[in-house]
């Protein structure tokens, strides 16, 4: 796989060949001036296999509901799933065995996506309102320790519907850096990518429509700490892409 770059700027390929399926990469650099050419590679095999359906659930409660939200597990292994609609929405707490334990209390149900992140201040949820337009930072017990407000970023960076005027968010995913740096996508409205400090300061915005991005639903992102130094992987959905850039 080949990869341009501006000069002084090295690109390693980042997937290996011979594999089954075809995505293409773009490596999106935030220093400047644009973004370097689109490259193919081939996805690597697989690794895992599936297996039985994991989640034993309540009595009474024949599906888990809209499930159009996002899971993640905790270091001890619980696993948490956030509803939208059903008859616990939400978010529902499973134990790795598959146990309904209980629902998370004050949990919203619109969490499109969200993250358990272990810092030095312990061990979080954090995870983007879809609705509401704002970010929550909750315990594991459901304790809402930090809220930071959809007009903590700048209005230039929120959708506005040409017809009504309003303005809105349309938050879907989020995760946290090594020093607690967090990073939110607007990816059912404007496609940026908002970031905030560990204390919910805003910090800064990039990403957008526009070039050198041309983002087009950039619906999940997560901060991947196999490379040196980290970086955020992006599903640019409807370019049909995974985009990797810096922190």
């Amino acid at each position: 796989m080949q990869t341009s770059s501006p000069a002084g700027v090295r690109l390693a390929p980042l997937l290996a060949a011979g594999s089954v399926a075809t995505i293409a990469i773009a490596f999106v650099l935030l220093n400047g001036t644009r973004q370097s050419a689109v490259a193919e590679a081939k996805a690597a095999p697989p690794t895992w296999s599936p297996g039985p359906d994991p989640l034993k659930l309540p009595q009474g409660m024949n599906e888990l509901g809209n499930q159009h939200g996002d899971v993640a597990v905790s270091s001890k292994g619980d696993i948490y799933v956030s509803l939208m609609q059903g008859l616990r929405s939400g978010v529902q707490v499973y134990s790795a065995d598959g146990t309904y334990l209980r629902n998370l209390p004050n949990a919203p149900t619109d969490f499109h996506g969200f993250v358990i992140h272990r810092g030095s201040d312990g061990e979080f949820l954090y995870g983007p309102q879809l609705g509401a337009g704002k970010i929550l930072k909750m315990n594991l017990e459901g304790e809402v320790v930090m809220t930071i407000p959809g007009d903590a970023i700048p209005q230039k960076y929120w959708n506005v519907n040409p017809k009504s005027k309003q303005a809105a968010l349309r938050l879907t995913g989020c995760d946290v850096a090594p020093n607690g740096d967090i990073y939110v996508t607007d990816g059912y409205a404007t496609d940026y990518v908002h970031r905030f400090n560990a204390k919910g300061e805003y910090l800064a915005s990039f990403g957008g429509k526009a070039a050198p991005y041309n983002f087009k639903t950039l619906h999940k992102i997560a901060v991947d700490t196999r490379f040196d130094p980290p970086r955020i992987v992006g599903t640019d959905r409807a370019n049909n892409r995974v985009v990797h850039f810096s922190l």
